[in-house]
């Protein structure tokens, strides 16, 4: 087996090109501005979209093993007539990856505060997805007063019974010699790590006309996230079990919670969307058909539709499209 993994490590395939490529043709279609985001001594990239005006700021966050690129469908279809903001997490995409940090919730959480602070934003809407569903919903319910609303994207928080880990995060989050072996072998041969995220982000985008462009982004820019993730992997079950009892204080939420999921997510799944929506008792909630763990990549417009007006929209409580 491990002579087989090193042979598969042998060439890696750069995909620098067509990354470059694709930020060039994207910026002369979607017009946002660059920032550089102070963060304790480091910077956090982030990209703004649309005019803001007295409607709350849409705070657009990533899980893992991703980026803001997540959101390059949805932030410009939501700039239509809102203004959003999207950014990478500290040791993610284009912001800073400091040698020893310790990448974790509280670090994200922080992070989330840097960029509030930048933008001045009073009362945002928040939009995570993944695992930034945990340092999200945390400030949240730390600062209800603060907060416009809540958008939830196949996301999650505490234990939920049908949650189930994708094959990747379940390698790297469960202790053992198979997770120590797989953290060496992809920190040393970059084709093994890439093959793998590869078959992964391909198992998030229902859509086959999408996959190939996503996967090559996001894999070009996953090379250097490796610390942060092996590091929020490692922390991941200790996490998700600390959040068991803070589950209770979602149902006292004082603001809207939208909660929007792919419903053919097999990790993240409708079952995870429902027990939020449990949590969240005045919630929304809203399963796309044909939509998988990547929900704003696979149904971009159908999203933006169901954000257009909100939190003013009032719409079904429970809702699959």
């Amino acid at each position: 087996m491990l002579g087989t993994l090193l042979l598969q490590s042998c060439s890696t395939t750069d995909y620098g090109s067509y990354f470059s490529d694709y930020e060039k043709n994207y910026k002369k279609q979607v017009d946002y501005r660059n920032h550089s985001v102070p963060r304790l001594g480091f910077r956090l990239y982030a990209r703004e979209y649309g005019v803001r005006d007295n409607r709350p700021t849409f705070v657009l966050m990533h899980g893992f093993p991703d980026s803001l690129h997540l959101y390059d469908r949805l932030a410009p279809l939501l700039a239509e007539n809102r203004h959003v903001i999207a950014f990478d997490f500290l040791g993610w995409g284009n912001s800073d990856k400091p040698v020893n940090h310790d990448y974790d919730v509280a670090s994200q959480r922080r992070d989330l505060e840097a960029v509030l602070t930048y933008f001045g934003l009073k009362q945002p809407i928040l939009v995570v997805h993944d695992a930034s569903g945990q340092p999200g919903l945390d400030w949240a319910l730390d600062n209800p007063d603060r907060v416009a609303a809540l958008v939830l994207f196949n996301t999650y928080y505490g234990p939920t019974p049908t949650l189930k880990a994708p094959e990747a995060i379940a390698r790297f989050s469960t202790p053992g010699l198979r997770r120590d072996i797989s953290v060496w072998m992809t920190s040393h041969f970059d084709s093994l790590w890439l093959n793998g995220y590869r078959k992964q982000i391909a198992r998030f985008i229902s859509t086959p006309e999408l996959r190939e462009t996503f996967q090559n982004i996001l894999g070009h820019q996953s090379l250097a996230i490796r610390p942060a993730f092996y590091a929020l992997n490692r922390r991941l079950p200790d996490e998700v079990e600390k959040r068991r009892m803070k589950t209770a204080h979602l149902a006292s939420f004082p603001r809207p919670v939208r909660i929007i999921f792919g419903n053919d997510d097999p990790y993240l799944n409708a079952g995870v969307a429902k027990e939020l929506h449990k949590q969240f008792p005045d919630s929304e909630l809203f399963l796309l058909k044909n939509a998988g763990h990547f929900v704003q990549i696979d149904k971009a417009h159908k999203v933006a539709a169901l954000l257009h007006d909100f939190p003013r929209q009032s719409g079904s409580k429970n809702e699959t499209h």
